[in-house]
Formats: C-alpha cells, structure tokens, sequence
C-alpha cells in the first residue's frame, strides 16, 4: 500500500514533471493575446497527458514494466533492460510508490492543491479551453520563474531531484506518443483495466520482478 503524499510533495514533483515534459513554446508571442503568458517557455498540453505521465513516476512498477514491453518490443535494447533493473533491483518500487485512482478515463488523483501552489508562486500558468460549464481542455504553462526553480531543485535539493530523474525518464518512455495512445497503453496492464473506478491501482511490482527474471534468465541461455 503506498503512503498518501503532501502538497508540498505533490507540488515539487508536478513542476519537475511539467520542467521535462513540455513542449518549447515562445512566450513573447503568446503575450500578444494572453499576457500572463509573457514569460512562458514551454507548455504541457491536456489535464489527461499530465496524469498520464505522473502515474508512471508515481508507480515505479508500471514503469519498470513499460520499460521491459519497450525492450521485447524494440530489438531487445539492453539499455532498456538495465533502466528496468535499476527500479526493481532496488527499494524504490516501494519506497517511491503512491497509487492512484482509477476513474472512467484512467488513471487519476486531484492536483488542484498541487497546481494552486505553483500558480500562486507564479511559476505554472493554467488554462482552460471551452465554455462555462463545459471544459474541453486544460493547458499548463511552465513560466521561466518555474525553469529556474526546477533548477534550483535539482542543485540545492539532491533528495528532490529524484524527480527530475523521473520525470525525464517517464518522458522519454512517452516520447512521440498522444496523451490518447498513453491512456490506452496503461489500460493494456490487467492489474489497472481491472481496477473497479473510485479504486486505488494495485501494485505489480512481485510480477514485475519475476519477469523481469524470466528476461534475464532468457539472455543468460542465449549466451551460454
């Protein structure tokens, strides 16, 4: 069972995440219609991509596993194997682990609280798209102030910076792909599709371990 986080916490490993995940925007153009977003350097587009990417560094074990379906999947990149073994190789399966809910779209856990901190410092703009009552789309906006405290993090806060790590790794994993195709992705591990909603996914860290142990026992038969 994984421990419930801080909003402090939450916080920190949102801003992180957003740091290596958004896309490069210019915000002395995007200024010209909304001015908050003047000093704007990149942007992490749909609430959905957002959550989809802070499970898999909120869930150590998921990717780990992702990270052994791109290795059978992608002319068994050894680098990929490692990466995996460094996660299930050590504590951080349950050290580092705090589940979220399952709902009808996935993956979910509130960062209102999370996000009003890194907006009331100014260092992430939020926008919505739609109308009153119906909104279609959510947009993050990683200020220059958010970048440098992202930077800050990492240096004078080596036990934060963890996050960063991975962060760029959960990034790299997700490179190239939609937040629609990342949600599918996640629904094809059993143990999340067969979560009841309103329910905290379960861990699959022992069945990742074993096949990450079926993998390694494979590659020592084949060089034998």
């Amino acid at each position: 069972m994984g421990r419930p986080t801080t909003r402090m916490q939450d916080a920190v490993r949102i801003l992180m995440l957003i740091d290596k995940a958004a896309e490069p925007v210019t915000g002395s153009t995007l200024a010209a219609a909304d001015p908050a977003l003047a000093t704007a350097v990149g942007v992490v587009r749909t609430q959905v991509r957002l959550q989809k990417l802070d499970f898999w560094v909120r869930n150590p074990d998921y990717l780990a596993n992702e990270l052994l379906n791109d290795y059978e999947n992608q002319d068994q990149d050894t680098t990929l194997l490692q990466m995996a073994g460094e996660i299930l190789d050590s504590e951080e399966p349950e050290l580092r682990r705090y589940p979220m809910l399952r709902y009808l779209f996935g993956a979910y856990e509130d960062l209102e609280d999370a996000l009003a901190v890194l907006r009331q410092a100014d260092l992430v703009v939020r926008r919505k798209k739609g109308r009153p009552g119906h909104v279609s789309r959510t947009d993050y906006y990683l200020a220059q102030a958010g970048r440098d405290m992202a930077v800050r993090i990492r240096k004078e806060f080596p036990e934060l910076a963890w996050y960063s790590t991975r962060a760029a790794l959960v990034v790299l994993l997700a490179d190239g792909q939609g937040a629609t195709t990342l949600k599918d992705r996640q629904y094809l591990v059993d143990e999340y599709l067969n979560t009841p909603n309103g329910v905290r996914i379960p861990s699959i860290t022992d069945c990742a371990r074993r096949r990450l142990a079926d993998i390694r026992a494979n590659v020592e038969g084949q060089q034998a």
